[in-house]
């Protein structure tokens, strides 16, 4: 039997009302739905970038040639389009309430990841995991708010370089102070379980520059790794980006642009944090990416 609701409506609220209906297809699945009024903060973000679309287009017309030769370099390193990452860079202006056209540079882009902290805390360790093999979501096509699981695989073979761009602004709080992004490698020899580290150390203070560490090879069979950043005994801020570990002739880092280090577990990423979790997280440190005019 069918559910029928009366709804009794002010004259002034009858065209919104049925505004805000829609009808699903009667051959397949007859109904009278609202359609959804609420948008998600990815649609929120895509909206507002839109709205400086206009202003933006005439400043990237404003440029010379010299200056839209290097907005052309930066894009180079990101793998996208000039125009592109100019959009995406003024919106993170406009929004951060920053004036003027930020200077493109071939160390970072937009965003960038931040690691800060401050007192009461003097460490912070993030992990992204990076096992052989795990699951993540993907959307059935043709079908709404369906998804099933897909298997991921990242063979592992040596060699392995990470590396990233990144800028220190940190004071040691005493002895043994270090900052450090490395990966921790997992491999067999003789049945035995063993474990290497590759480090990448990083200055306490500096511009932006690049780190990177290779390991051409192992005695034993490379398992897997997982990627960490190190933080202990100091204070103050680390901001990453470009960040890669590059095996099997592909970068498997999750996130490499930093465009949202400290996002949570999702749907998606149901089995591995799509960027990075935290290890040791005092009261006083935190991470996620920031638009910074450096």
């Amino acid at each position: 039997m069918a559910k029928v609701v009366y709804v009794d409506l002010a004259t002034e609220q009858v065209d919104p009302f049925y505004a805000n209906l829609q009808a699903g297809d009667r051959f397949t699945f007859s109904r009278i739905r609202k359609k959804s009024t609420l948008l998600s903060a990815q649609k929120i973000s895509a909206l507002a970038e839109k709205t400086y679309l206009k202003t933006i287009a005439a400043q990237w017309h404003s440029l010379n040639s010299t200056q839209q030769a290097a907005w052309k370099a930066a894009a180079a390193t990101m793998n996208t389009k000039p125009y592109n990452l100019f959009v995406q860079d003024c919106a993170a202006r406009f929004k951060a309430g920053l004036t003027g056209i930020a200077t493109p540079n071939l160390l970072h882009q937009s965003f960038v990841g931040q690691l800060h902290i401050e007192a009461p805390a003097t460490q912070l360790q993030i992990l992204q995991a990076h096992p052989d093999h795990y699951y993540v979501s993907k959307k059935v096509p043709g079908f709404k708010n369906q998804y099933s699981p897909f298997l991921v695989v990242e063979p592992f073979s040596l060699p392995l370089e990470i590396g990233l761009n990144y800028k220190a602004e940190l004071t040691a709080q005493g002895a043994g102070a270090y900052a450090k992004f490395y990966a921790h490698v997992h491999y067999r020899l003789q049945a035995v379980d063993h474990y290497f580290d590759l480090v990448v150390d990083l200055d306490l203070s500096s511009t932006w520059k690049t780190g990177n560490a290779l390991l051409p090879g192992l005695v034993g069979q490379p398992i897997s790794y997982d990627l960490y950043f190190d933080l202990f005994n100091v204070r103050g801020d680390l901001f990453v980006d470009h960040i890669f570990a590059e095996h099997n002739a592909v970068n498997w880092v999750r996130d490499p642009y930093c465009k949202n280090i400290g996002q949570e577990f999702s749907r998606a990423f149901y089995q591995v944090q799509k960027a990075w979790s935290p290890i040791i997280q005092p009261d006083g440190a935190q991470f996620g990416s920031v638009y910074k005019d450096f």
